[in-house]
């Protein structure tokens, strides 16, 4: 088995995919502290990854650059590693768009974020 990637394609970059998976009633969430996961079906789109992802790490909670891109850098490599349940779980000409949503003010240790993402993903591959 090759080993696990995270390729541009699985990341949520257009706006509109963006306002699907936040719009009211079509999503649901799960919640692991200090991550959220939101999270909804749609059709899939043609040249999209079936699983795409968005982490997002808010201003309010770390002022600084450098800690955001940290925090973000610990739940990529967390899901990188642990996604398969919800790619293979996904159906043909269906796509799964997860949002993380970083809620805490402290730094995780990298081995408990992935502890938490790898719980998130399983809640979610459960409920798909």
């Amino acid at each position: 088995m090759p080993a696990p990637t995270f390729r541009k394609q699985e990341r949520i970059v257009s706006l509109k995919l963006m306002e699907t998976l936040f719009e009211k009633g079509s999503s649901h969430s799960v919640a692991a502290f200090p991550l959220r996961a939101i999270y909804t079906e749609t059709e899939r789109q043609a040249g999209c990854a079936p699983v795409q992802v968005l982490i997002s790490v808010p201003k309010k909670r770390f002022k600084h650059a450098v800690d955001r891109n940290r925090v973000k850098r610990q739940v990529r490599e967390a899901y990188r590693k642990h996604k398969e349940p919800v790619v293979e779980k996904i159906q043909e000409g269906r796509q799964l768009l997860i949002a993380f949503i970083w809620l805490s003010d402290a730094h995780f240790p990298s081995a408990e974020i992935e502890k938490r993402v790898k719980s998130l993903i399983a809640q979610i591959a459960k409920k798909i």
